[in-house]
């Protein structure tokens, strides 16, 4: 092995440019499929821990056909009346709910438009929206069920300069035209759409956006021991009866963890399905670089093969030789389009969180991810080459000898 590993070296070190070239197009196809797989496996990482910090006794309920709850004018919608009824549902220990709207913020002369959510009247519900989303006061205090014109912050607006520059407690802002105080500047969740998110009380909200008594997401935590799919299936039992509504008719949706978390698993199933066809593309135009060269190499040895052949070289010798010079390429292809990678999505990580304030863009450095990139470049390599290295193993000594 020591003088098989010996002769491939030499040979790919006498061809330093082609086989720098044929490195090349590993080297790229492999900076692709380590991107946008790691990107895509930390952002999976990023869900996961949203839901882990959920917990697993929470479930959901909106408007059917929203995806947000948030409906226009004319759109099915939840009530005040839905959640009373929810609360008394045997197995419910804590029910909150939000309603949200698209507000006009002003301050330091500047306008943006992004979405105001109203919070519950009771402060422990409220409260509850907050610990749901793994939301803290970072400055200032939480709002109280007393307060009028009194706003919480996203974490973009005190830290970001959403509004030309940064907010902090006591200034004041106008909403819709209506001038409201900052009470505080919440946490970093880590996605733009919450992290500018702004959020008042329901009394306020109410004159804002004259919603009424309209609900546009229902928050359920069961009772400890109680079962996720029997408390889920009493709510959706009870609302339909209160609803007048049916199997057919049935207007809202219920979003358990499982449920949410198996469609997050179907959509980046798929979406790293598509990943790898893109990464197998790149992988197929290396190979055929690696096989190219391949082929280049043994026109240019074969009298070098047909003299180890006269001095006893087997033909599984010379196979092995060939098909060790393509595996080194891939390999040395796919370690250096690793190493660049791992910068590369790194780079991606920070400059979205530094520049965007986006932290679900995540670079995943699992483990198998490396070992895996690194081993397909190196079967791509010892295939792409195993065709050009046979037919070498198969020329005999004196037609080798006799080749110009």
């Amino acid at each position: 092995m020591h003088d098989y590993l010996r002769l491939a070296y030499r040979s790919l070190k006498e061809r330093k440019i082609r086989s720098l070239l044929t490195i090349l197009g590993i080297f790229l196809a492999i900076i692709t499929i380590f991107v946008l797989l790691s990107l895509s496996l930390g952002l999976k990482d990023f869900v996961d821990d949203q839901f882990e910090m959920l917990g697993g006794d929470k479930f959901f309920i909106q408007p059917k056909g929203s995806a947000t709850g948030f409906g226009g004018e004319g759109a099915v919608e939840l009530t005040l009346d839905d959640y009373e009824v929810v609360k008394k549902i045997q197995g419910v220990d804590k029910v909150t709910y939000f309603v949200l709207g698209n507000g006009k913020i002003e301050f330091n002369e500047k306008t943006r438009y992004y979405f105001v959510l109203g919070l519950p009247e009771d402060e422990k519900e409220a409260q509850l929206v907050f610990e749901a989303s793994g939301i803290e006061i970072e400055d200032g205090r939480w709002l109280k069920g007393s307060d009028n014109n009194k706003i919480l912050m996203g974490y973009n607006y005190g830290y970001r300069k959403l509004m030309g520059k940064k907010i902090k407690p006591g200034d004041n802002i106008e909403i819709n035209g209506v001038e409201f105080e900052v009470a505080g500047i919440v946490s970093e969740v880590g996605n733009p759409g919450d992290d500018q998110q702004v959020y008042i009380n329901l009394n306020d909200f109410r004159e804002l956006f004259n919603s009424g008594d309209r609900v546009d997401m229902l928050w359920i935590e069961i009772k400890e021991g109680e079962d996720m799919a029997e408390v889920s299936g009493r709510v959706k039992k009870k609302l339909m009866s209160f609803r007048d509504v049916d199997e057919k008719t049935i207007d809202f949706s219920i979003l358990t963890p499982d449920e949410i978390m198996e469609t997050f698993g179907n959509i980046f199933n798929i979406l790293i399905a598509f990943l790898l066809g893109i990464g197998a593309i790149s992988m197929i135009v290396g190979g055929i670089g690696i096989a190219n060269t391949m082929y280049t190499s043994v026109l240019e040895r074969k009298k070098e093969i047909g003299t180890m052949k006269a001095v006893g070289a087997r033909n599984e010798d010379i196979l092995t030789i060939f098909v060790i010079e393509s595996g080194i390429l891939g390999l040395v292809g796919g370690g250096a389009g690793v190493i660049v990678g791992i910068g590369i999505a790194k780079g991606i990580e920070y400059g979205a969180k530094v520049v965007f304030g986006v932290d679900m863009l995540r670079a995943s450095m699992n483990p198998w991810i490396i070992i895996g990139s690194l081993a397909f470049a190196f079967v791509v390599g010892v295939l792409s080459g195993f065709l050009p290295s046979y037919q070498a193993s198969k020329l005999k000594p004196v037609d080798a000898l006799r080749y110009e």
